[in-house]
């Protein structure tokens, strides 16, 4: 089980830029109905598949670039749901032997509902609030196959909490803060996941300023965080103003600045007082994907998005999400200060007794 979730963590990630390639290459309508495309099994491409497609949607013409981008994705994605499922089935089969159950269920559970936020993003001609939602559930996903992966690796390995009374007292106080970097991920998550749906990261194609100002003037918040933006219209390349999407833009900068920050300042106090817990390797790695998630961000601008490597921090963006979950639970398997503190006490009062 272990390595099948492994195996659906590392799918979640593909179905994630897949997600990012099709949105980017303006295929999220190559299929104008779902699960199918055009009401086959996949992308029509003979003529006379092409002729029946056209008949049964008239509004939106073949077109195979499109379409298949679409296709893939779904593809990948009904992939994982089948590995989510049978990771669930096989859970219920054997957890009189301890395996975690409620968990898998869960995700089987979500999956289904991911699945018609995917539907909905199709057939609701990818509005926003949907689209947003839709890469949120697919993030979400991630994290508990994440979660799910490290319970099960843990107990095939029959990892134990190991004592180190010396320093994991001194960490134990990082842990709120580490859930408060967590709740900060998620947010840029959120804001990068609007970006995108409204088609907001080419509003700004200069650094470090926006359209050579520190603060643009005119931006519209009020217009750019609309949630109650109606059915209806076809949101491919968004229906927002201008001014929307900069003060959008400029949001999920200033919120990459917070969280570089913050980052910055909390792995420098962690590396200083790791000593020998084992959390370098940990640290290290949040550091070093947080280095290269900013500088994709830089280079999607100064590039004016290029395609590669807006796929890439897309992905980027989960290997953080990922990185900093890895870093809670490798801190959460250091024993807590007071059990520390307890054994200590107890060795002392033995000496004295002696």
């Amino acid at each position: 089980m272990a390595r099948w979730a492994t195996l659906a963590v590392l799918l979640a990630v593909v179905v994630i830029m897949l997600g990012a390639w099709t949105r980017l290459v303006h295929a999220g309508l190559g299929c104008p109905d779902w699960p199918g495309c055009y009401g086959f099994l996949t992308v029509p491409q003979s003529d006379s598949s092409i002729a029946i497609a056209n008949a049964r949607f008239p509004e939106t013409p073949v077109d195979v670039e499109k379409g298949w981008p679409e296709m893939i994705h779904r593809y990948a994605a009904g992939t994982l749901g089948l590995v989510v499922f049978g990771l669930a089935a096989c859970a219920v089969r054997h957890r009189r032997s301890g395996v975690p159950v409620k968990l898998p269920l869960f995700i089987a559970g979500f999956i289904i509902l991911q699945g018609a936020f995917g539907m909905w993003t199709v057939t609701l001609k990818l509005w926003p609030q949907v689209v947003a939602l839709h890469l949120l559930g697919g993030f979400t996903t991630l994290s508990l196959l994440t979660l799910l992966t490290l319970r099960l690796r843990k107990r095939a390995k029959g990892e134990e909490t190991r004592e180190q009374p010396r320093h994991a007292g001194v960490l134990a106080g990082f842990r709120p803060w580490l859930y408060g970097g967590l709740v900060l991920v998620v947010m840029q998550i959120a804001f990068g996941a609007w970006t995108a749906a409204n088609y907001a990261a080419v509003a700004c194609t200069d650094l470090p300023t926006c359209q050579g100002q520190w603060w643009p003037g005119g931006m519209d918040f009020r217009h750019g965080f609309d949630v109650t933006q109606h059915v209806g219209p076809n949101y491919l390349g968004g229906q927002l103003t201008a001014d929307g999407r900069v003060a959008i833009h400029v949001t999920h900068r200033l919120g990459a600045v917070v969280v570089l920050v913050y980052f910055a300042t909390l792995l420098t106090l962690m590396w200083r007082r790791r000593g020998n817990t084992g959390l370098g390797n940990a640290i290290r790695l949040v550091a070093v994907v947080l280095s290269v998630q900013v500088l994709l961000g830089l280079a999607n601008v100064l590039f004016h998005i290029p395609l590669s490597v807006a796929v890439a921090h897309n992905a980027m963006g989960a290997g953080l999400l990922l990185s900093v979950i890895h870093l809670i639970w490798r801190h959460q398997l250091l024993p807590k200060a007071h059990t520390a503190a307890a054994t200590h006490t107890t060795t002392m009062n033995q000496e004295v007794t002696a």
